[in-house]
């Protein structure tokens, strides 16, 4: 049975309703909460990880808790808690049980710009190939090395509009994980806090890297919220959307304009498992050695692994950290955004975590109806950072993720005013010294 076959037949009005009720909640906070409003999570919602499948049993005969779906066959639940019982409290206690590798509330993920209500402007179509941007990253000479042909990016967001002209024959076919169907397309209309976002971060990964194909699947709904149960489901339909780890048919690179502030461990594993990093074998809560894990050591073997590109958030400060950006997991990279100026974008987070920079201010993008517009925000560097790795993975294919990390940072000059690195499209494929940005 495939992924998508799974996901078809697992509890569709489960997953709605709190899905419903999740983003009323963070829909709220987004436009009427402080800049610094603590995350909610989907309502009565555990997510487990076990050493192993045949410890289950034993914890569902000893809390009050069923099981609502499974990670495919990995020791990774989704439980739905009995009412009556204390979510904090029982958390707590899952999490001391021998052979829980985690327990936690199943956080509620979403793009930074819905949550801290940065909405779009309607921009013209030519600003789209003339704007700051491409010089900035010096994409004309890049694509002269490559232009991203061979290699799948997965975007993982609100959809995308499948009949835009700066999409056009480039869109493979995806999955929409709110809705539980095979039409990722954006739903909702302008007055929605997210919609458009998917179609824009789409648009310009299409920009940057022109002849790859883009895997749209949506996983934040109008008003750019999702969880994180759902954002690890996707990621795994990213690397083997037909459930078979011996077909290539999966993601080199996956795109994640969203985040939460608060951290989800079981993430941090599905990030690992999707880049195919190696256990730590000093760390026996990295080992992976549950026989669900079987078809992820045979996938491994044969890609190698999906590079990913996360946003590091809207919220100017080094203080707070966005996750799963700053998961540090293998092969993961954590974008901040830069502006024309080569200087630190004022609204991004910055620290010690943030791994490079991008293009993130006025930045022109496909919007839905076949329109343009203009955006802010860490999730617009992203994708630049996406893409770049795609042109880089379409020039050597050879190159597992944490070797197309170090390739993008040693290639990228540091910003002005921090030690932060912009990439340089470039330098990355020419395997050359980035060019010196000139500071004022």
């Amino acid at each position: 049975m495939s992924i998508v076959q799974e996901i078809r037949t697992r509890a569709l009005t489960q997953l709605r309703g709190a899905l419903l009720v999740a983003s009323v909640v963070l829909g709220a906070l987004a436009l009427h909460a402080p800049a610094q409003a603590a995350s909610v999570a989907v309502p009565g919602e555990v997510l487990i990880e076990l050493e192993s499948s045949a410890l289950l049993p034993g914890l569902l005969a000893r809390y009050p808790v069923v099981v609502i779906d499974q990670f495919g066959s990995r020791p990774i639940y989704r439980l739905k808690v009995d009412p009556a019982a204390d979510l904090h409290h029982l958390i707590e206690a899952l999490d001391v049980e021998i052979g829980v590798r985690a327990a936690e509330p199943n956080f509620l993920h979403g793009s930074p710009e819905a949550r801290r209500n940065v909405a779009w402007a309607l921009g013209d179509p030519a600003a789209y190939t003339t704007q700051w941007a491409p010089q900035t990253l010096r994409l004309d000479q890049a694509h002269r090395f490559a232009r991203g042909a061979g290699v799948r990016v997965a975007v993982l967001d609100s959809g995308v509009d499948v009949q835009h002209s700066a999409l056009a024959g480039k869109l493979l076919p995806g999955f929409d994980f709110v809705d539980l169907d095979n039409d990722p397309s954006e739903v909702g209309d302008a007055t929605a806090a997210g919609f458009g976002h998917g179609t824009f971060v789409a648009g310009l990964v299409s920009l940057v890297a022109p002849d790859a194909q883009i895997m749209p699947l949506r996983v934040l709904d109008s008003d750019g919220v999702g969880n994180a149960w759902v954002l690890g489901q996707a990621m795994l339909y990213a690397v083997d959307p037909d459930g078979d780890p011996t077909t290539d048919d999966g993601a080199q690179v996956i795109n994640l304009s969203l985040g939460s502030p608060e951290r989800t461990h079981i993430l941090d594993t599905i990030a690992k498992v999707v880049s195919c990093a190696e256990p730590d074998l000093d760390e026996p809560e990295e080992a992976r050695n549950d026989p669900g894990f079987a078809n992820d050591k045979l996938r491994c073997a044969r890609t190698g692994g999906a590079v990913i590109a996360a946003a590091a958030g809207n919220s100017a400060t080094d203080r707070t950290r966005e996750y799963p950006a700053a998961e540090g997991a293998y092969g993961l990279m954590a974008v901040a955004a830069s502006s024309a100026d080569d200087r630190l974008a004022p609204f991004s987070n910055f620290g010690s975590w943030v791994h490079l920079a991008a293009p993130g201010e006025g930045i022109s993008s496909s919007i839905p109806g076949g329109q343009y517009a203009t955006w802010r925000g860490t999730s617009m560097a992203a994708p630049m950072v996406a893409g770049t790795a795609a042109l880089l993975r379409s020039l050597d294919p050879l190159l597992v993720p944490d070797q197309v990390v170090e390739r993008l940072r040693r290639s990228s000059a540091p910003l002005c005013g921090t030690a932060i690195r912009r990439i340089d499209a470039l330098a990355v494929l020419s395997n050359e010294a980035p060019e010196a940005l000139v500071c004022r």
